[in-house]
């Protein structure tokens, strides 16, 4: 087997197994929101260079250079669609935790994840329809496939949004009930995230150890982009050190989550696609964590 055979490989995911992911995607969103304050979302009319960096770094820089790296390294068209989709999610449930850890400006940080959050259910399918379609093998498989944009925009909507606002109003109306859920679902969303990875892996395990060394490649290069269009931007943008440390952060840690809803949903688990969202997740965890440590005492 060649790379290009991951074009044709669909990964083993039930309709119940695809439940469950939306479920546990959207339980992970509501346990997100419950740090989220209606004040976080006015903290960026106050703080305005940063937010709008951050959003200039996560919305349109890094879908940028990931078209620019699908360019020069060429893989498979699924796995290309992959990294465009992964660049098109908003930044991921962890981000706030790790932004903390790295001693950032955990004030923007929650509020660029309120914000992209938010934002994502608009602004996740118009990018990545955008830039997949300018990468033309990545345009023929979308032709193929005829994804419906407007489909993709209602259950974006219905896994972020819902929720995002339920953790929201829970926070405002019950704030000692939202303060005890939130320490219980941030290590646990963790968690089901990994199981699904698992469960996703787990049908195609060989096909997995067959590509690890490629996937690993194309994950860690991409993930690094995410990391270096953060930093640049911060550092271009002549903003504090705890500010660059939240927008590396941000940038570099996507919703792989939604992308691998998303996936099953639409691209009936296309193999290059799963198994490239799914390695991001773990890894991004891993690089986010190396990243915050060494921040920590800087």
């Amino acid at each position: 087997m060649t790379p290009t055979d991951l074009d044709s490989v669909r990964l083993n995911f039930s309709k119940g197994d695809l439940l469950l992911l939306n479920l546990a995607l959207a339980l992970i969103m509501y346990g997100v929101a419950l740090d989220l304050k209606w004040s976080d979302f006015k903290y960026l009319a106050k703080n305005p260079k940063g937010f709008f960096l951050g959003l200039f770094s996560q919305f349109l820089l890094l879908p940028f250079l990931t078209y620019l790296l699908v360019l020069g390294i060429q893989p498979p068209p699924s796995v290309a669609l992959g990294m465009f989709l992964v660049a098109a999610c908003p930044g991921g449930n962890v981000s706030n935790f790790l932004s903390s850890l790295a001693k950032g400006n955990t004030a923007l940080s929650v509020s660029l994840t309120a914000f992209s959050s938010s934002s994502s259910i608009f602004l996740t399918p118009l990018n990545f329809a955008l830039w997949a379609g300018l990468y033309s093998p990545t345009a023929s498989m979308l032709k193929e496939i005829s994804l419906d944009i407007g489909e993709v925009f209602m259950t974006v909507g219905l896994i972020l949004g819902v929720p995002l606002i339920l953790g929201i109003l829970t926070r405002q109306k019950f704030p000692s009930f939202a303060d005890k859920a939130s320490k219980i679902l941030r290590p646990l969303s963790i968690l089901i995230f990994a199981a699904f990875v698992v469960i996703a892996f787990a049908g195609n395990f060989n096909l997995f150890i067959q590509y690890i060394q490629l996937i690993f490649i194309w994950v860690l290069a991409h993930n690094l982009v995410a990391l270096l269009a953060g930093f640049t931007t911060g550092k271009l943008g002549k903003l504090p050190l705890p500010d660059i440390k939240t927008l590396t952060i941000e940038t570099g840690i996507q919703n792989s989550g939604l992308g691998l809803v998303l996936i099953f949903t639409y691209f009936d688990g296309l193999g290059g696609m799963a198994i490239i969202t799914a390695w991001w997740g773990i890894w991004h965890l891993i690089s986010g964590l190396g990243v915050a440590t060494f921040w920590k005492n800087k």
